[in-house]
């Protein structure tokens, strides 16, 4: 059966999904700093986005 197609969701835009390659890449970039610290930030904080950009802001 297809999938009922009104009812979509929002993406969610308040996370870092840390396994995504390009979502941790916008993240570094954005904060001018490497992936591999990204991927420490969000197994620090968690991968609620503010948290992850605050976490990035203090190093």
């Amino acid at each position: 059966m297809a999938d009922d197609k009104t009812k979509t969701g929002k993406a969610d835009r308040g996370k870092v999904a840390g396994g995504q390659k390009h979502e941790v890449a916008y993240a570094a970039k954005k904060a001018g700093v490497k992936p591999a610290e990204v991927k420490a930030a969000i197994k620090q904080v968690g991968n609620s986005r503010p948290a992850v950009e605050k976490a990035l802001k203090r190093k």
